[in-house]
């Protein structure tokens, strides 16, 4: 880059075009001129020293290079944003405005009800919930654009508190006319020859789930992954297959449609509740971390890991499980 600092009003230009797909579109939501968003694009890939858009004629599409470039401007822009908030709630005296991210079982999951739960006193006027990657969860508290966080396991970072750890029992969840649903217990043999549905990611559940298939020597005929829980249910519901999942979302959502059952092997989630290192929870985050604390000790099976810092970088349930004796 030619300069240390990017002037902000160039980021804005590129998250609108980003958003907008067109110079015109995003001149229309920033307020600014056709040739002004040009330049400004321009300047923006001249400072950063890459093409962030391929041009053909009035059209333009993002490169490689934009794309990736994108994810660091928003979670930029975000941060600014809700520095202003901060600095606005300051100003008014008002409580300030709490921000969590977490993976979207459990922001969909989980979050409402302990939201629901904190005293009214204590919750702010402007409340943020990300649903991210469980990666992208970390990297949100850590640069404390999220106070709070709840992200799968493994996390390892000097930079983040990991206040408890939690563990649970997978299900397996499959349409509720599927000939399986009779059972009141999947075996993972009887998934032999059937389509699974499973979490893309290779370094998480999904590591948990095919090291427990290998061990009982079974082979789908199929293989469906998504990069959410909701999404495996969404399709197990149209019988696409069954879904090995958390039972984050089976707990806390209406199911109708589809039937959750246990595994005849336990095949644990494990998730925990993070904050950046070394700061005092607010009362507002404090009672937010005990609010879902509560929900998730209701799950069947949960086990709750106290004071659990040595457990968060556990690369497999094994480990962990070493560790926890």
């Amino acid at each position: 880059m030619h300069d240390d600092v990017i002037d902000i009003r160039l980021l804005e230009a590129f998250a609108a075009v980003m958003s907008a797909g067109s110079i015109t579109g995003a001149a229309k939501l920033l307020g600014r001129s056709q040739p002004v968003v040009t330049r400004q694009i321009q300047d923006l890939e001249a400072d950063v020293g890459y093409q962030l858009f391929s041009r053909n004629g009035p059209r333009i599409a993002p490169t490689a290079k934009g794309v990736l470039f994108h994810a660091e401007v928003e979670r930029l822009l975000l941060g600014l944003k809700h520095v202003r908030e901060r600095a606005a709630a300051i100003g008014a005296g008002a409580l300030p405005v709490l921000s969590l991210a977490a993976i979207p079982a459990l922001a969909a999951g989980v979050v409402p009800g302990a939201l629901a739960a904190i005293d009214g006193d204590l919750l702010p006027a402007h409340v943020h919930v990300q649903s991210l990657s469980a990666e992208n969860v970390a990297q949100s508290v850590l640069s404390q654009s999220a106070d709070f966080g709840l992200a799968s396991l493994p996390i390892q970072h000097p930079g983040l508190d990991v206040h408890w750890v939690c563990e649970v029992p997978c299900v397996a969840c499959l349409a509720a006319d599927h000939p399986l649903a009779k059972k009141k217990a999947i075996r993972l043999k009887d998934l032999t020859g059937r389509r699974l549905l499973t979490m893309a990611n290779p370094y998480r559940l999904r590591r948990r789930v095919e090291a427990a298939l290998e061990r009982a020597g079974v082979r789908p005929r199929e293989m469906i992954e998504t990069n959410a829980s909701l999404t495996a249910i969404a399709m197990a519901k149209q019988s696409l297959g069954i879904a090995i999942i958390e039972p984050v979302l089976t707990a806390g959502l209406d199911m109708s449609g589809v039937v959750t059952r246990r595994l005849d092997v336990a095949i644990p989630f494990l998730f925990a509740a993070i904050s950046p290192a070394g700061r005092e929870l607010s009362p507002t985050v404090a009672a937010l971390n005990q609010a879902v604390r509560a929900a998730v000790t209701l799950m069947p099976g949960a086990r709750l890991h106290e004071g659990s810092a040595a457990f968060a970088d556990a690369p497999d349930a094994d480990q962990f499980e070493r560790a926890d004796r």
